[in-house]
């Protein structure tokens, strides 16, 4: 089951709590969370269920490779950090 992490930004908004999930891709673990706590989906993924343009996540590390589809692969031992991303100079 991988653990989903949000950071602090988003919590200011709406409670966003690091929770373990299943599922074997982005996509599932996502809506695995997205279960517990609904009202966090319309600030990472916009009406299509994709990837809203200043939200980054990293898996493992590395950032997300399929940002429309989610299709990342994670596991039981996978950390997913879902951020806001920095923009402007």
């Amino acid at each position: 089951m991988a653990r989903i992490s949000f950071t602090q930004n988003l919590d200011r908004h709406v409670k966003c709590p690091s929770e373990v999930v299943a599922g074997a891709d982005l996509k599932s673990a996502l809506a695995a969370y997205f279960e517990l706590h609904p009202a966090l989906r319309s600030y990472v993924l916009d009406e299509q269920g994709t990837l809203r343009k200043h939200v980054v996540i990293f898996v493992d590390g590395k950032q997300l490779g399929d940002r429309s589809g989610l299709s990342d692969p994670v596991d039981d031992t996978s950390e997913v950090y879902v951020m806001q991303a920095l923009s402007g100079g």
